[in-house]
């Protein structure tokens, strides 16, 4: 089967960062489906992934996390799917990535692709669709069905991939969003999706927030930057919380945190399928959530950019692209 991969980790500029390969294609066990890949999507974790490092891969290393295509074939423990049923999934990443013409995943992480959606358009959605769902209705116990409907969120850095469908969902729980962006076309991008208000995060954002009229918000995501951990604390109201996907080596004073009563949390949509929780499932079930409020025109693609074919050259300028940090919504390659 084809692939695209990589044997030494380099620059994206460099035209041996990934290589067109051919592998052995796999086989299912156990509650893997075997899923002929029509579409992938690269995001921020990929550049982690292959940034320089001083490791070299007796083998080329199949990286990629987001994937949509058809079951080719299923493992003895499947239950959830059938060969011929379209998927969309996020992968698993300790396991060899979707980069490839044929992947396995376990079953239990994936979703049924929305019916509405072409596999370019769905590809774009479940890393940065399980990372925003856990977030804001694991982690900080918003409800999905409009229980805290009225309350606030403030979402830092929501043109990107986890902010663009963030947007969605919280105005689908319900919530008043105040989103940040600090280019013309981002600002556009995220009052498309649904912001009620949106604010500039390279400016004084507290002051911004209190213009709205509002001293406090409810709830806190910060999807780019943990530079704004100290805006954070003192916008989050009182018993409120705070959710972050960046890990970060910068100081986080937590005395406001204290006398607020407030909480923080961790988003890492990987643990489940790393640490194999016995709650994994829920991955399935919160993407098949997700596909049925698209397929009822509730929520819409992030896809901003396609390129075609899947092959190491359209790889290095997909990752090009993402580390800018200047894309807004998702970038997909899609066909082999």
């Amino acid at each position: 089967m084809k692939a695209v991969g990589l044997t030494h980790y380099l620059p994206v500029e460099n035209t041996d960062a990934f290589l067109d390969v051919v592998l052995d294609k796999p086989s299912p066990e156990g509650h893997d489906i075997l899923v002929a890949v029509k579409a992938v999507a690269v995001n921020p974790v990929d550049t982690k992934v292959r940034a320089p490092k001083d490791k070299v891969e007796d083998q080329p290393r199949i990286i990629g996390y987001d994937a949509s295509g058809v079951v080719e074939a299923v493992g003895p423990d499947v239950t959830l799917f059938k060969p011929g049923d379209a998927v969309y999934y996020a992968g698993d990443i300790t396991r060899s990535g979707t980069n490839a013409e044929f992947h396995l995943v376990d079953e239990r992480i994936a979703g049924h692709k929305p019916t509405s959606l072409n596999y370019a358009q769905a590809a774009a959605l479940p890393l940065t669709t399980i990372t925003a769902y856990e977030a804001f209705f694991d982690r900080l116990g918003i409800d999905r069905d409009g229980a805290n409907a009225g309350e606030t969120i403030l979402i830092i850095g929501a043109g990107g991939g986890v902010g663009s469908i963030g947007i969605q969902l919280a105005k689908l729980a319900g919530l008043t969003v105040i989103a940040t962006a600090s280019r013309p076309e981002t600002t556009q991008w995220v009052k498309d999706l649904g912001a009620t208000h949106v604010v500039n995060h390279r400016k004084d954002m507290v002051a911004q927030v209190r213009a709205l009229g509002l001293q406090h918000v409810d709830h806190i995501a910060i999807l780019n930057d943990m530079r704004h951990w100290e805006t954070a604390v003192e916008l989050i109201r009182p018993q409120g919380g705070i959710v972050s996907i960046d890990d970060t080596d910068l100081p986080m004073p937590m005395g406001g945190m204290k006398t607020k009563a407030a909480s923080f949390h961790w988003a890492f949509m990987f643990a489940r399928s790393m640490h194999q929780t016995p709650d994994m499932v829920e991955q399935h079930n919160l993407l098949s959530y997700v596909a049925d409020k698209i397929d009822a025109g509730q929520i819409k693609t992030t896809m901003s950019k396609v390129l075609s074919p899947i092959n190491a050259a359209n790889m290095r300028e997909a990752h090009r692209l993402v580390e800018t940090g200047q894309a807004k919504g998702k970038i997909v390659i899609e066909g082999f």
